[in-house]
């Protein structure tokens, strides 16, 4: 039975080495510890992975108070670190906005998808849907 250790099933559960020694610790995933490390069974992670129940439907899109909702195309996408700098296309016109990482990877953006742009005071916040 080949064995993991924590950076390895950290990868194959698309998740962070911290997270996965959490889910160890509280058992809601099989693991055995050895000295002060975790050690996994690449089979059991499948069998929990094949188990896993699909992901809930994207919730509903809502209305919001903003009035300057501008409708573009993502035109650039670069995420590094904690944040991702979202370059919108609209029209002629190109508007930049900088996000957290975890809202890029939330709304799964991607190069050439529309998106809106919704611009309140000072800050430009990026919606899908």
């Amino acid at each position: 039975m080949e064995t993991l250790s924590v950076s390895q099933a950290a990868e194959l559960l698309h998740l962070n080495s911290k997270r996965v020694q959490f889910l160890a610790r509280s058992g809601r995933i099989p693991a055995v510890r050895v000295g002060r490390k975790w050690l996994f069974h690449r089979r059991q992670l499948e069998t929990l992975l094949a188990q896993a129940p699909s992901a809930p439907p994207p919730p509903q899109a809502i209305d919001l108070s903003a009035r300057n909702q501008l409708r573009g195309r993502i035109v650039g996408l670069a995420v590094e670190g904690l944040m991702a700098e979202v370059r919108v296309g609209i029209g002629d016109q190109e508007l930049v906005s900088v996000i957290t990482r975890g809202a890029a990877e939330r709304l799964q953006l991607r190069v050439g998808e529309e998106v809106y742009a919704v611009v309140k005071s000072t800050e430009v916040m990026i919606g899908k849907g």
